[in-house]
């Protein structure tokens, strides 16, 4: 009789709402523990409960991935748990009100950076520590782009510099990880509808300045996405994956 493999562990951050809570939700049907980390501690505990409800295994840990000291005690409580990390999704981010650059307060665009930028610089330092020194070594790290990581929309600027020194940092980890099997990826999403982007739906600022519904696609298939993406031997990856509504404007933006 073959021994039966522990559960791979996964780590979602912003996993109380919106796209890291449907991404968690998609780990724990694949039969991940599934580490919660966010900002409010009420709705990750919700989602423990659930799970637990329907025999899977989860672990709320509020964190602030702004805060170093927050993401070393998120991490050092997996490795104290659970021993080893193989997939974390990287998916907390904010944005800044829509404006000209002019009008934007300082406080706003550090903010964005913190969260966007040092916030997933500081989980992907931990995790790429943790799956080099554990046995068997590697994992796999999945940042949340954006299309903005490509094309902005106007008055966007604070959150489209953020999501282009994500794509750099993700390209950064894909090649320094081969050494020690750690696989990076970067998923860039276009109108996922959550409690967040529904307010699109009303219509959004256009580059020729009119405002102009959008279409929006069904979150679901952004988790099918990192689902798809987490579940690749170490050997595979995808680099980046676009997952938007196919009507929307992204190609043509400008």
């Amino acid at each position: 009789m073959s021994k039966q493999l522990p559960a791979k562990v996964a780590l979602v951050t912003g996993a109380g709402s919106g796209i890291g809570r449907a991404v968690a939700l998609g780990l724990l049907e694949d039969g991940y523990t599934v580490v919660l980390a966010g900002r409010r501690a009420e709705p990750l505990q919700a989602l423990v409960d659930s799970a637990r409800e329907q025999g899977r295994k989860a672990l709320a840990v509020p964190t602030d991935v702004r805060d170093a000291a927050s993401v070393d005690a998120l991490f050092a409580t997996v490795e104290e748990v659970y021993g080893r990390l193989d997939v974390i999704f990287n998916n907390a981010g904010v944005n800044a009100p829509a404006v000209p650059m002019d009008e934007l307060d300082v406080e706003h665009w550090l903010n964005v950076l913190n969260t966007n930028v040092t916030g997933v610089y500081l989980c992907c330092r931990a995790a790429f520590g943790l799956m080099r020194r554990q046995q068997p070594q590697g994992g796999r790290i999945i940042n949340n782009g954006s299309i903005s990581a490509h094309v902005p929309r106007p008055f966007t600027a604070p959150y489209t510099a953020s999501k282009h020194a994500v794509l750099g940092l993700t390209k950064s980890l894909a090649l320094d990880g081969r050494e020690f099997g750690i696989a990076c990826s970067q998923i860039d999403i276009g109108n996922a509808l959550t409690e967040l982007s529904v307010r699109m739906t009303k219509g959004v600022r256009q580059a020729n300045g009119e405002i102009a519904v959008e279409p929006m696609v069904d979150v679901k298939h952004v988790a099918d996405a990192v689902r798809y993406i987490a579940g690749l031997p170490l050997s595979a990856n995808v680099l980046n994956m676009t997952v938007m509504a196919t009507n929307m404007p992204f190609v043509g933006r400008g």
